[in-house]
């Protein structure tokens, strides 16, 4: 296959992933602590044979995938009214208890299941710094502090359920996601320094749709240049091997 072809190929990949990341940042849009991604490439160079007429070996340059970058900056913070609804202020994540191990999230919606465990939308049971959260009965008034205690008042007196574990790590970048707005790491977590937790809240999506929007619209267009190039491409091709059949042996 001719360079110049590969050369758009690879582009085109690039604009096919490029896409991909967009579609999946608008369809998250609207998912508690959702963070923003973005496609990076890199310049892949090789050298190669010289073409008639060319002198000496040539650079032909090539896109290269080189992964996503995540945004790590807080969205806005909704006021729900719902009481196991958590927000982080500053760094941090949430630990839920999965058959896989523990996970970490921002998504901050918490519901109680049928035995009174504070669990996220897949049933996963939400950290304490003594394990799993459990609210009974008798709890009544349950309170969560910009520290996270958990506390409520059982007949009529003061009483303490636990406290939110919330986690930091050394590098957020190398976390990896696990589907469900859920991240894995090998990472030791370490008690975040500066979070405080707001009840009654969510943190939203830092996604913004007429950013993605505008991307996406650049992203189409330069698909499209770079599917005309190809095309002007292949029918000079084309027209150069019916020609060359039409020659008289």
């Amino acid at each position: 296959m001719d360079n110049s072809l590969l050369v758009s190929l690879s582009q085109q990949l690039a604009a096919y992933r490029s896409m991909d990341v967009i579609a999946n940042n608008l369809a998250n849009i609207s998912t508690p602590g959702f963070k923003r991604e973005s496609a990076k490439f890199e310049e892949y160079i090789t050298r190669v044979a010289p073409s008639e007429g060319q002198t000496g070996m040539q650079s032909v340059s090539f896109v290269k995938d080189a992964g996503v970058s995540r945004d790590l900056s807080q969205g806005n913070v909704q006021t729900t009214g719902a009481p196991f609804d958590f927000a982080i202020n500053g760094n941090g994540y949430f630990v839920v208890q999965t058959p896989q191990g523990m996970r970490y999230t921002r998504d901050g919606h918490f519901t109680l299941d049928a035995n009174g465990q504070v669990v996220n939308s897949d049933g996963y049971a939400l950290q304490g710094d003594s394990g799993a959260i459990t609210i009974t009965p008798a709890d009544t008034n349950v309170h969560v502090g910009q520290d996270g205690i958990i506390s409520s008042t059982v007949n009529g007196l003061a009483s303490q359920i636990g406290k939110l574990q919330v986690v930091d790590f050394a590098n957020e970048r190398t976390l990896v996601k696990e589907g469900a707005n859920l991240y894995s790491t090998s990472q030791t977590p370490t008690t975040a320094a500066n979070a405080t937790i707001g009840q009654g809240m969510l943190e939203s999506s830092n996604v913004q749709s007429v950013l993605e929007i505008s991307h996406m619209i650049e992203v189409m267009r330069a698909y499209q240049a770079t599917a005309s190039l190809s095309q002007s491409q292949e029918d000079m091709i084309r027209q150069a091997v019916t020609r060359l059949g039409a020659t008289p042996n």
